[in-house]
């Protein structure tokens, strides 16, 4: 009886989930569902009694602990205690502040998941312009949600049981205890540690740079975009705020923003400055993260995607670097030029916008003629790659899974929600769980799964040795069959979904749709399952960085090709060359001074 059910829920799952791609009305805008419903059941519940299961002792969330949440981010913890807020600066003078505990998103919210929000009818879409064309784009899914004004990116963190974070806390989880100047420490920022000052020209994966990772391992503290925070700003606030939990003043006419861009230059990188702005402005260059501090136990989602939990990656020993050689620089017509020799056969990539390149083949040689910017002597470096070594994880021969408490269907890549009764069959608990001993019983309890991560809403405790939800209610049923219990200890579903009380979990609303893949992975239609994602940005294995000098060139008067007015008069000169459509005569470039 109990598998008939849970295949008249799949199917009518499936007839949900196609109906609500048909249509999409725009939903209104409803607040976060904080109590199970009491809805009748769908279905009989167990045949068997569940037996109560006594409470676990646990070691609660550790420093750096990690959690999957209900959009699909990671949430990291930060431990209470005292940290050093500031650098002396103008209007932040350095002074000790003491943090209760608290939960931060580990990467900025992206497009992806702002769009789930969005869908489920609790947030308004990017109002910027170059925010809104590309955060439904599956080719920014992993990339940071840029056009949100204070107020919209509020509405997301109340949406998941949270808040922006305050200043302070924001600051905690960037330096550290240690008063780092950076999120990595104090070495001098580079395109190796974070997106800014125009490596790229543009927003990148919110998981692009490990290596500039806070000592809780939060990403993208520095560079990619700005980031609101809840504070009103006020200049004189760090000689007055209060030494616990501040929470920055009652009001004021401007909202704090932290962190830095991809186009902020290297003398304002540092973790501890301070900016504001007006709280319903939303530029392309700002978003934001969540604070969840008192995290509760949501019921699990109905349905997810199924995942790749490891990749292959290539050995660095098995390919070879790349040649990528400055061979000659000069200038013409004002421009300083720098050509470099490359492989047959590799990738480059300018880094930055001050260096513009073109590819030739002059001589059997492979090269790349770079200009630099005009008036000035510069220093700019072009990323060389060979493919053969390329980032692009090897998913190839590696089976997807599914979360614990979930059962993979492998013709669609779907996972369902399928708990199981507590107590152990004659094989015992299976794959995904733990079996407990209490008083002569033994119990089934949740664990990691295949990539060795609990499922959404439950982190590993170590001391209990199982996955427990972050309120310690180590008896919340997640992957057990008990629908009684389940509707007693879930705080229901999020905004746009509804609890199924007879299976025990949330279906999307018309309009809504379940969580995508997590950041730093993508949907992979061949494998029917998520799959960590390929940077577009070229580095890593394989690769090596070429800097490529410049030199400040004195533009000469054309005294040749300028005066000549006809065309065919101009490409007689083996000088000159004729521009179509601005008809002028002028200096054809040439490598020599």
């Amino acid at each position: 009886m109990k598998n008939v059910r849970y295949v008249i829920f799949a199917m009518t799952l499936m007839v949900t989930l196609l109906l609500s791609a048909c249509g999409t009305p725009t939903p209104e805008v409803v607040t976060v569902v904080v109590t199970a419903t009491s809805e009748p059941a769908t279905a009989v519940p167990p045949a068997e009694p569940t037996a109560a299961v006594a409470a676990v002792a646990i070691s609660g969330p550790q420093s750096g602990e990690t959690m999957t949440w209900l959009d699909g981010s990671t949430l990291i913890y930060i431990p209470a205690g005292d940290f050093t807020m500031g650098d002396n600066g103008f209007d932040a003078p350095a002074h000790t502040v003491t943090l209760d505990g608290y939960w931060i998103q580990q990467t900025t919210v992206t497009n992806q998941m702002y769009e789930q929000c969005v869908k489920a009818g609790a947030c308004a879409a990017p109002t910027q312009q170059l925010g809104g064309p590309v955060f439904s784009n599956p080719q920014f899914a992993s990339h940071p949600v840029v056009g949100v004004s204070w107020d919209q990116s509020q509405a997301y963190c109340g949406w998941i049981q949270g808040s922006l974070p305050t200043e302070a806390q924001w600051e905690k989880a960037a330096r550290g205890t240690n008063g780092n100047t950076y999120p990595w420490g104090s070495a001098n920022p580079s395109c190796d540690l974070l997106n800014y000052a125009n490596c790229y020209g543009r927003t990148t994966s919110v998981t692009a740079y490990a290596d500039g990772a806070s000592m809780y391992g939060v990403l993208d503290m520095a560079g990619n975009v700005f980031e609101w925070v809840a504070d009103w700003y006020d200049v004189n606030y760090y000689g007055q705020s209060p030494v616990t939990n501040p929470t920055g003043p009652q009001s004021g006419q401007y909202r704090v923003v932290r962190g830095s861009s991809f186009e902020t230059a290297k003398e304002q990188i540092a973790s501890a400055i301070r900016r504001f702005n007006e709280q319903g402005d939303s530029g392309r260059d700002t978003g934001f993260r969540c604070a969840v501090n008192n995290p509760q136990p949501f019921a699990p989602y109905c349905q997810l995607t199924a995942a790749v939990p490891v990749a292959k990656e290539v050995s660095a020993d098995s390919c070879a670097l790349p040649e990528g050689t400055v061979i000659n620089q000069y200038c013409a017509q004002g421009d300083g030029y720098g050509v470099v020799q490359i492989s047959f056969g590799a990738t480059w990539e300018e880094r930055g916008t001050r260096i513009k390149c073109e590819e030739r083949v002059d001589g059997g040689l492979r090269t790349l003629v770079c200009r630099g910017p005009r008036g000035i002597e510069s220093t700019n470096e072009v990323v060389v790659c060979n493919p053969a070594c390329t980032n692009r994880p090897d998913v190839s021969g590696v089976a997807p899974s599914c979360p614990s408490g979930y059962t993979l269907n492998p013709s669609d890549g779907t996972c369902a929600y399928t708990p199981i009764l507590a107590q152990p069959g004659a094989g015992g608990c299976p794959i995904g769980y733990v079996t407990l001993n209490q008083n002569g019983q033994q119990f089934c309890a949740v664990s990691t799964d295949a990539a060795g991560a609990c499922p959404t809403g439950l982190y590993f405790d170590e001391l209990a040795g199982f996955c427990v939800p972050p309120n310690g209610e180590t008896r919340a049923p997640f992957g057990i069959d008990d629908a009684l219990f389940a509707s007693q200890t879930y705080a229901g579903c999020a905004a746009g979904y509804a609890y199924n009380e007879g299976f025990q979990c949330c279906q999307p609303n018309a309009g809504a749709v379940l969580p995508g893949c997590a950041p730093g992975y993508t949907f992979d239609a061949t494998q029917n399952a998520c799959v960590p994602e390929y940077e577009e940005a070229l580095g890593g294995t394989g690769c090596i960085t070429v800097r490529v000098n410049t030199v400040k060139c004195t533009e000469l008067a054309d005294t040749v090709c300028a005066p000549i007015v006809r065309e065919g008069a101009c490409v007689a000169n083996l000088q000159c060359q004729w521009v179509a459509g601005s008809d002028v005569c002028e200096l054809r470039p040439t490598q020599s001074p």
